[in-house]
Formats: C-alpha cells, sequence, structure tokens
C-alpha cells in the first residue's frame, strides 16, 4: 500500500465516527471492575463490528469481527520498559472503505505520556490472540520471535521433505515458489516511510495461505514525532518533550458478514416496551442501559450467524445461538429464529450433530495445517494435497452434546409460530437442503435417546464422550455449556442434558413432524427410531413419558443434620477468611431444619449422583409450564443461602455448591473456577429470571425481585459472568477476568427487561 493511500486517512478525518459502545460507562459501570482495562466498539463501513481493547499491560488488541475473525495486536512500553500508560489520542475512528471496495480499515489516535516502544506484533486470527494472552507472552522482551504456530511450521517442515517434483505441487496451492517465500508468511513485514508532514509504519501480514492481508500503520506528524525501526520494533519520540501522540489504522481485504439491525432484531412489542422506557425521563440510566443492550445485540447479529461474545468469541457457538432463541423469543422478530435454525442446519455435521464452534480465518488454516501434518506423517499425500488448496476452509467443533438436543426445540417453536406464513416455513425449509438437514438432527436425536426409552436406566442416558488424554477411564469430557473441565465434576450423565434437552427434544421432534405434514412436506425418514415415530406416533409418546422420569435419577435428599454436617466439613477447608465469614452467613441463617432437595449437577460413571447443588434446573422453567408448587420446588435450593443452597445476598445465586461433595471435588473447582461455587452467570440469571417471569403469577414474585436486587446490588449484573473476594470480613463482588463486553447470553436482559415490566 502506497504511502499516499495511507495518508488519505488524515485529509478525511472529518468523516470521524463515534464508538458504537464503550466500557466502562460513566455511570453504568464500576470503574473498579473494569481497572486496567477500557475499550471501544464501532461499526465499521460494511457494519461489521471492530474493537479496540487497551490493557493495563500495554497491550493494544483490535478485534474484527468478521467473516474470518481477525485481530491486530501490539504491546506498548515507555522508554525504561515498564507498560505505556496508554489513552485515547482521538474522540472517534475514521471508517475507509477503498474505492474498488476489496479492503475496510479503522483508523483511530493513542496516545502515552512519553517516548514509546511498540513489539510484539500479532496479526492474524483473534483465536490466535487468545493464546498468545493466555500464554502470558506479553511479558516477553518487545523484540522477541514472533508467536509462531508450530503447526505452520511443522508443515513447512513436511513440505522441505517431500520429493522436489511433490513439494513443488504443494508450495503452488499455496502460491509460492519457494520454502522461503511461505516462511516469510510467518511474520510482519515492515516499512518505515517519511512524507513532508507524515511519516508512516507500514506493517503487512499475509494470511498462511496468502489469500487474505492484514494491515497495520502507525502515523504520526513529522513536525512533532520522530520514529525509528529497529528489527520487529517500533520507536517514537517527541524531541520537545511530553506526550507522544500517533494513529492507528487496521486495514483487512478479508470477507464481510452482512449485519442485522434492531429493525430485523425485535418485535412490534419490544419496540413498544423500549419507547417507554425511552419516554421515561425520571429513569435516564434504565434507558441508557436498555440502549446499549440493543447495540450490543446488533453488533453480534449477522444474517449468516450470531456470535458468542466480543472480544473472544467472535463466531458462531451452537448452544449460545441457540439458548439465545429460547430466551429472546418474546422479544425477537418472528424471524429471526430463521438465522439462528439456517446457520445450525448449514453447519449440521452428515449424521445431524450440530456445530458447537467454528474455526475461521487463521485458526481454519491453524487446524487445517494440523490435519495436514497428520496426513502427510501417514503417508496420505492426496488427502494433504486436497487441503492445502482451501487452508481457510471453516472448521466445526462437534464435541459438545446439548446442542443437538436443542434444536429440534427451537426448531418446533418456530414451525409452530403461527405468527409466520406457512409459505414462508415452506420456503425456508425448502432452501439449501434445510429441511433434509434438519431431519438429520432429529434421527439423530431419535437414536441417541432409543436405548434409554428401551430400558431406563441410569447407564443408558445420553453419555459425555470419554477423554483420550490418557487419563483414568471414568474420565468424561464436560460437553454441555459447563463445558470447563471440572464443569460437570468429572460426570459422565449431566443433568441439563438429560432430565431438561432430551425429553423435551423428543416433544419437539413430535411437533416437527406434526408441522411438516401440515405444511404438505413429506422428506425422506431414513429406517430407524425416527421412522418408526413418524409412522407411530403413540410410540413416540411413550418415549418422552420415560424421558420425562429420567429426572429421579439426579434426586437428592439430605436430612438436616447432613447438610450441617457436610457443610461444616466444607467450611473446615476453606482458608480462615472465607471460612469466618461464611460462618457469620451461616449464623445469622439459623440452624438447618428441612430436608434439602435438589437435582444433582450430574451423575458418575455408574449412574450415581454426583450430590452438586446448581442453577441447571431453571432451564425447565424456560421450556416446561409448572404447577406453582413444582416451581417453588424447582427453586427453593437456588434462593436457599449459601453455604446450604446457591444464593448470595449482593452478589446472586452462584452456578454449583459442592459442599456436598467430597474433598476431591472442592479441590477441582478451587483450581478451575470458571463454573464453581464461586462464580454468578448473568446466562443462568437471565434463564432463572426470565423462566420466573413466565411461570409466576402477578402476585408470587418475591423470589423473582429477591434475585434481581441481588444481581443489582453486585453492580455486575450485566456482565458475562462475576466472582467475589472477601476483604476484611467483607464480599467484594468482582468482574471475572475473561468476562466478554458483549455477550450474546448477557444481552438476553433485553428478554428479562421486558417480561418483568409485564409484573
Amino acid at each position: 500500500m502506497s504511502l499516499p493511500a495511507l495518508l488519505l486517512v488524515v485529509a478525511v478525518a472529518r468523516d470521524t465516527v463515534p464508538p458504537y459502545l464503550v466500557f466502562p460507562e460513566p455511570g453504568l459501570d464500576d470503574p473498579a471492575a473494569y481497572e486496567g482495562y477500557q475499550t471501544r466498539v464501532y461499526q465499521d463501513a460494511s457494519g461489521n463490528a471492530f474493537q479496540v481493547y487497551l490493557k493495563s499491560t500495554g497491550r493494544v488488541v483490535n478485534l474484527w469481527a468478521d467473516a474470518a475473525d481477525e485481530s491486530v495486536g501490539f504491546t506498548v512500553r515507555d522508554s525504561g520498559g515498564k507498560p505505556a500508560e496508554l489513552a485515547w489520542g482521538s474522540s472517534g475512528a475514521v471508517l475507509g472503505p477503498s474505492a474498488a471496495g476489496r479492503t475496510r480499515s479503522v483508523t483511530y489516535g493513542l496516545e502515552a505520556p512519553s517516548t514509546v516502544k511498540i513489539g510484539l506484533l500479532l496479526l492474524g486470527s483473534m483465536r490466535v490472540e487468545r493464546d498468545f494472552g493466555y500464554a502470558e507472552r506479553d511479558s516477553l522482551p518487545l523484540d522477541a520471535p514472533a508467536f509462531i504456530q508450530p503447526e505452520l511450521s511443522q508443515l513447512i517442515d513436511h513440505i522441505a521433505k517431500l520429493k522436489p517434483a511433490e513439494r513443488a505441487r504443494h508450495l503452488a496451492l499455496l502460491g509460492v515458489k519457494s520454502l522461503e517465500a511461505l516462511g516469510a508468511r510467518l511474520s510482519p513485514r515492515m516499512t518505515l516511510q517519511h512524507g513532508d508532514t507524515a511519516w508512516i509504519v507500514a506493517i503487512e501480514q499475509p494470511s498462511f495461505d496468502g489469500k487474505t492481508h492484514l494491515w497495520l500503520s502507525l502515523q504520526g506528524d513529522t513536525r512533532e514525532t520522530v520514529p525509528a525501526v529497529s528489527g520487529n520494533v517500533v520507536t517514537i519520540r517527541r524531541p520537545a518533550g511530553g506526550a507522544v501522540r500517533w494513529s492507528v489504522r487496521v486495514t483487512t481485504d478479508a470477507p464481510a458478514l452482512t449485519p442485522l439491525t434492531r429493525k430485523d432484531i425485535f418485535n412490534d412489542d419490544f419496540d413498544r416496551f423500549a419507547g417507554r422506557v425511552r419516554a421515561d425521563t425520571a429513569h435516564p440510566l434504565r434507558w441508557r442501559r436498555l440502549e446499549r443492550e440493543i447495540r450490543g445485540a446488533e453488533l453480534l447479529s449477522y444474517r449468516e450467524k450470531l456470535m458468542a461474545g466480543l472480544p473472544n468469541f467472535a463466531t458462531y457457538f451452537g448452544r449460545d445461538m441457540l439458548m439465545t432463541a429460547l430466551l429472546m423469543q418474546p422479544v425477537w422478530a418472528p424471524a429471526m429464529p430463521e438465522h439462528v435454525i439456517a446457520s445450525a442446519l448449514r453447519k449440521l455435521s452428515p449424521d445431524g450433530d450440530v456445530s458447537h464452534e467454528e474455526a475461521l480465518g487463521g485458526q481454519a488454516i491453524r487446524e487445517n495445517a494440523a490435519e495436514y501434518n497428520r496426513l502427510v506423517s501417514a503417508g496420505q499425500l492426496a488427502r494433504a494435497r486436497a487441503l492445502l488448496g482451501d487452508l481457510q476452509a471453516t472448521r466445526e467443533n462437534y464435541i459438545m452434546v446439548d446442542d443437538d438436543f436443542q434444536l429440534p426445540v427451537v426448531a418446533a417453536r418456530y414451525l409452530a409460530d403461527p405468527r409466520v406464513p406457512a409459505d414462508r416455513k415452506r420456503a425456508f425449509l425448502r432452501e439449501g437442503h434445510r429441511l433434509e438437514r434438519l431431519i438429520a438432527n432429529l434421527a439423530l436425536v431419535a437414536r441417541r435417546t432409543a436405548p434409554y426409552a428401551r430400558a431406563p436406566v441410569a447407564t443408558n442416558l445420553v453419555s459425555f464422550p470419554r477423554a483420550s488424554d490418557g487419563g483414568s477411564r471414568d474420565h468424561w469430557i464436560s460437553a454441555s455449556w459447563r463445558d470447563s473441565r471440572v464443569g460437570y465434576a468429572g460426570g459422565r450423565f449431566a443433568l441439563d442434558v438429560n432430565a431438561i434437552w432430551a425429553p423435551h427434544a423428543l416433544t419437539g421432534v413430535g411437533t416437527v413432524l406434526e408441522a411438516l405434514k401440515g405444511l404438505g412436506l413429506a422428506p425422506v425418514i431414513p429406517t430407524g427410531p425416527l421412522a418408526t415415530f413418524a409412522r407411530d406416533r403413540a410410540t413416540l409418546e411413550r418415549a418422552v413419558a420415560v424421558w420425562k422420569g429420567a429426572e429421579r435419577h439426579f434426586q437428592v435428599s439430605l436430612a438436616p443434620d447432613e447438610v450441617t454436617k457436610r457443610v461444616a466439613a466444607r467450611l473446615a477447608w476453606l482458608p480462615a477468611g472465607e471460612r469466618e465469614f461464611w460462618e457469620g452467613v451461616l449464623h445469622r441463617a439459623g440452624p438447618v431444619r428441612d430436608t434439602l432437595r435438589f437435582l444433582a449437577l450430574s451423575l458418575d460413571g455408574a449412574g450415581r449422583p454426583i450430590p452438586i447443588v446448581n442453577t441447571d434446573p431453571a432451564m425447565t422453567l424456560l421450556v416446561d409450564s409448572l404447577a406453582p408448587e413444582a416451581v417453588r420446588g424447582l427453586i427453593a435450593p437456588i434462593v436457599a443461602p449459601y453455604p446450604v443452597g446457591l444464593f448470595v445476598d449482593g452478589l446472586g445465586p452462584v452456578v454449583a455448591n459442592d459442599a456436598y461433595a467430597g474433598r476431591s471435588v472442592w479441590e477441582a473447582f478451587r483450581h478451575d473456577a470458571y463454573h464453581s461455587p464461586t462464580v454468578v452467570w448473568g446466562r443462568d440469571v437471565n434463564v432463572l429470571l426470565a423462566g420466573l417471569a413466565r411461570q409466576l403469577s402477578a402476585g408470587d414474585v418475591g423470589a423473582l425481585r429477591r434475585i434481581t436486587d441481588a444481581v443489582d446490588r453486585s453492580g455486575l449484573r450485566h456482565a458475562e459472568l462475576w466472582s467475589y473476594t472477601i476483604e476484611n470480613g467483607r464480599l467484594v463482588p468482582s468482574r471475572y477476568g475473561t468476562s466478554s463486553d458483549v455477550q450474546l447470553w448477557s444481552l438476553t436482559d433485553l428478554a428479562v427487561q421486558y417480561l418483568l415490566n409485564l409484573h
């Protein structure tokens, strides 16, 4: 890219646009929760989200939430080697499509108090930037070697060992003639250019396959600042002293996504509700919060997919979309589920498995390179060459189990929605083999639920896949929403998959089959349980009835004395400060007088309950209609005070209470806190509140108000997840370290606010 083209951005500064979202925002966010972190999110010229965040480590990351999930990161330090004190150097950003529309760019300003050095450049995939952060490489010297992905280095090594003719074929597929040219793509190329009044450090990074490019330019005024380049480190100083200011321009030629606007996303009822909130000038913060969440929904919503969150998860996550569709049904436009269902069906495996997560752009290259290395090592050169022809081909992860059972529930609700005309439903299903793929998913659900329907014993429930990490034979992958390693305490059979999603998926199968018949669609149904259900609806009804009884395997009842004994043992294990705090809470709550009844989080390999109180039963409130006494029984352990139940005053319901499990479980959660007794998830708060709002009558809202009051007092209600510390005998809520700024599950608060307004 030429110097005149780069300088053009200075001439169009009048086109500066303000950020679409800012975190933290005065009046809405607790500054302490965002200490050492600030971020802005823009919409680029194509309406795709572009996020910049500044960390106290001096790391600056630019996320482009487009069709390649790209990022550009660099680290800024002062002349003494300490993290630079960065601040925004412009009020907004300049958006720049090229004349031919082949590139998109965003330009903004930064400043620091004195001379800065910039290094540790990383241009490519946001997933790689995440790994860079997880590996704590930001602490390395600025001139440390580039963050080379071993899969790519190994691929080059494999090509180098091929015979010359075969090597040439492989290199040609990557658009290069030599190994040296291919290796040069592993690191960015940097040049320094001077103009009459401006200087530019131009940095270019092609993708490993050469098909897309990222450009980073650092620009400044020659009358104020002087740049220097040494190796892969840039120094910017101001001879006169004082603040150093420069602009950052990020450019890509990767494809954009097709954004959805609020008019596409929300229905008329929600629009009227939002209008009333806006008109309520007595509560301006409520409107600011609601408007911010609406904008967040726009930043994550595209015709191709709904993204899981910014900045860490700017990709498709099947479960996140499907759960969001269920939660947002009261406020979504009738056509919105089509985007969710179409995306899930497009990514479906041949046997009907829903994709959990996609790998795009640089991450797809990385995973395809690993597969290439495996094929070459196995001598399968023809298959390896085929991979090189499209190294950015999207890869799907099918390891999760819960999403397979959620798709029929969402599809059934869409097909049963009277607001959507029959002609539209028919047209939707006939496009892109969607009907055939939906049948494949229903067939998978029917197959996986068949063993338990035939013989309803615990070990015939839907199992997690066994881990292949060389651990014990009873180690199972946490393949539902609590997908950290410890999420299900090593359990094999999850409560949510088996007692909630499986029976409702089977009910959804019946609804879909009936809807297809009413639409005059007669798909080919493969031989097996689904074909039996299609012929004999009584068989399906019996299977649903059997599966509705699966809850009994997870039931746990503990007498008051046993509760007291186990909680005391758990508290005795805690550090002194924590133990004293929770003993005080327990003392104020008084002795346990009633039997504690709850549904265990999971069953072990032999089908025995792992006694962990958890928030997952709240999902039943979303997908079922319960009698008032059943609702009260379901939420009783959730609203019971921790450390007996889950409820923490001034914080909210933690996602798990392991007091009734063994010490090994306590230790596991202590080392992996993501879904532990110290964390509240905004997702589960929204599930609980939306479910209660659906189930409770107008005069029975005590539990609902108690939960909203607690999470409001935490000051973190709208975060993805949050935790706490015990300081001087007080519980202090805190933002969880990897919490997303804009997160799909958290934005379901829009539906919660709408539903609460009805009570």
